[in-house]
């Protein structure tokens, strides 16, 4: 044991030494180690930060949804646009059946975009505010939550289509300003007076958004057929179903119930393919999951390269050092050190050497997370696994740019080094 503390001793200092015998070969030497760690873990600090977040975003969807919708998650856009786009909305007529028929159902939610309008409070205004019509399961299902005393539409409210409102957080920061609690304040839209019953929080910075409101305003659903000028069979505007699971039922047994019941209200012959898409997080998922491994590979492939320069710089210093000690290393051997000694010596001056250099690339990651962080409010970190990736990088880089040096300073002959 205490030999291999002094092995370690020796060649730290003689790692050392290289490093402050000539600063400039050694700063250029180290680089390619110290932008191979800087690429591999940056980008893999990146992608996985940014995996937290879309993993974070999906998780407030719910793995029990099923999300009925025109297109497919899972399918090319650019081939199938078309074909999607030939597909009947889907009515509140066949919202009514879904939550009749469907027995394996703890939610139903049905909305309905109702276009873009302005609103008013005193002598303030807001254009372009968009206004959605949503069923009373919605509140669960988008997993709404409100500032302050507000609240969601009581079954009364809803099913006599009072005249409330659910508003968002930039819509009420715009028409009211600061300091101003927007709650049963009475806004103008298009002549009709609506009293704002909640205010919902700002989305704040997850990269995936499936409900976006802050620019929005929602009103129930039976307010929107009655004040909004839409049909109970209405195809006028983009409308979506989502069914939550009971808690215990399989999403394909539950995707089998809503293929049968839309398959029967739609009349579709037992021929005829699906009209419409039942997509789950699942598949989210799995896209996200290629792309994650593309970002990757890119990353690690540049990286790679970055470490073969770093390595064969590293291996150049520590031929250079092995010349300059091989005498001090045939009075070593002569003296009785054996050759795994020397070996061992070697190599561990050789991981040292990389692992100086990528301390200094995790270095310049952290600076640049911090720095990003703090430019777009997005949260990029470094985490303790991505560090010990690094470090266990630099020190395979190590033993491998020192092994041929090693092996050369062991295999010497005591004698003919002395002499040199």
């Amino acid at each position: 044991m205490r030999q291999i503390l002094r092995i370690l001793f020796e060649g730290a200092a003689q790692a050392w030494q290289q490093l402050m015998a000539n600063k400039l070969r050694s700063f250029l030497s180290l680089l390619g180690v110290t932008i191979g760690i800087f690429c591999i873990i940056g980008v893999k600090s990146a992608v996985n930060s940014l995996e937290d977040n879309i993993r974070g975003s999906m998780a407030k969807l719910g793995n029990d949804v099923i999300y009925i919708e025109k297109f497919s998650w899972g399918e090319d856009p650019g081939q199938n646009f078309w074909k999607w786009m030939r597909r009947p909305n889907f009515s509140f007529v066949e919202y009514e059946q879904l939550e009749e028929r469907l027995k394996n159902a703890a939610s139903i939610g049905f909305w309905q975009y109702l276009g873009s309008k302005t609103i008013k409070w005193n002598s303030s205004s807001t254009e372009n505010v968009f206004f959605l019509g949503i069923t009373e399961d919605c509140r669960d299902l988008f997993h709404l939550e409100f500032q302050g005393e507000g609240r969601y539409f009581t079954p009364t409210e809803y099913q006599t289509g009072a005249d409330v409102c659910i508003m968002g957080a930039k819509v009420a920061e715009g028409l009211f300003g600061e300091g101003i609690d927007p709650t049963y304040k009475v806004i103008n839209v298009g002549g009709r007076k609506l009293r704002v019953i909640g205010v919902l929080p700002e989305s704040g910075n997850d990269l995936l958004k499936p409900f976006n409101f802050d620019n929005g305003i929602l009103v129930s659903y039976t307010l929107a057929r009655r004040g909004f000028n839409i049909r109970r069979n209405g195809q006028w505007e983009r409308t979506s179903l989502m069914v939550q699971a009971k808690p215990g039922v399989e999403l394909d047994a539950m995707k089998d119930e809503i293929t049968g019941v839309l398959r029967s209200v739609r009349r579709l012959k037992p021929r005829e393919e699906n009209n419409f898409a039942l997509n789950t997080l699942s598949i989210l998922s799995g896209l996200f999951d290629s792309l994650f491994s593309v970002i990757n590979l890119a990353g690690f492939v540049i990286g790679i390269f970055a470490l073969v320069v770093g390595m064969f710089s590293v291996a150049n210093i520590m031929f250079v050092s092995v010349r300059e000690r091989t005498n001090i290393i045939g009075i070593k051997m002569a003296l009785g050190a054996k050759r795994w000694f020397i070996l061992l010596e070697i190599l561990f001056e050789a991981v040292v050497l990389c692992i100086v250099g990528g301390a200094f690339g995790l270095l310049f990651i952290w600076a640049v997370t911090k720095a990003i962080s703090s430019a777009i409010d997005f949260d990029i970190h470094l985490s303790l696994a991505n560090t010990l990736v690094g470090v266990l990088t630099s020190i395979i880089v190590g033993v491998l740019s020192g092994l041929i040096p090693a092996i050369q300073a062991s295999g010497m002959d005591p004698v003919e080094a002395i002499r040199k």
